[in-house]
């Protein structure tokens, strides 16, 4: 029968606030024409209207994406009558210009934002914040073990748990319903009523088992 070897179990744990990087928009915009793929963000009128103000505050018609085109009939061929509500996903690399971007959305009564998706650095941070908690419980154990008098011989089991957080998001709604006659340019954060800059909370915990040779055996 196995037995397990004499251990001791060390927890530490490493934490790091990130701020995001990036940000996607979703927007929806009320159109008067129905206009199939992506040539809707030239010509349908109320989209490009508003690719093109989002030109003069900086930000590139590549940042611009059609996800989707709802139809909505109101008489005689589908085609030909129909208005629609197209949905664009805006991606807005520098937060720097978010409140601009914004000020365009508020400024166009046919367009509202649905939702704010941001966007964090790659791996790199929990890598980092994994090798510090390693260091931690590895210095820990270290300690432990000079205190009982025994040696470390190896690891017997590792674990590790992330957590990642992030602040809800405080939902708004532009277009129709935002009353704004101010020109397009920078939105001060209490007019818009929401974030535009945001950070999330990670924290990397490891729990790690060491073998330890008998009490009194630290040489």
């Amino acid at each position: 029968m196995d037995t397990k070897p004499d251990t001791i179990k060390i927890l530490a744990s490493q934490r790091e606030e990130i701020e995001a990087t990036h940000a996607d928009l979703i927007v929806s915009v009320k159109g008067s024409s129905l206009v199939s793929g992506s040539t809707a963000l030239k010509k349908a009128r109320e989209v490009s209207q508003l690719v093109d103000e989002l030109a003069v505050v900086g930000l590139p018609s590549e940042a611009i994406h059609l996800q989707s085109v709802y139809a909505e009939n109101t008489a005689g061929p589908l085609l030909r009558s129909s208005s629609a509500t197209y949905r664009l996903r805006i991606r807005c690399e520098k937060l720097e210009q978010l409140a601009d971007v914004l000020g365009v959305i508020t400024s166009q009564k046919n367009a509202s934002l649905e939702q704010v998706t941001w966007k964090y650095p790659d791996q790199s941070a929990r890598e980092r914040l994994l090798e510090q908690a390693i260091s931690k419980a590895q210095a820990k154990a270290l300690q432990v073990a000079a205190s009982f008098r025994v040696r470390l011989l190896g690891i017997h089991t590792f674990n590790e748990n992330v957590s990642d957080e992030e602040a809800p998001f405080p939902r708004a709604t532009f277009g129709a319903q935002a009353k704004s006659t101010r020109s397009v340019g920078v939105v001060p954060q209490a007019d818009l009523g929401m974030e535009i800059q945001h950070s999330k909370t990670v924290e990397v915990s490891v729990e790690v088992e060491y073998r330890i040779s008998p009490f009194g055996h630290s040489e």
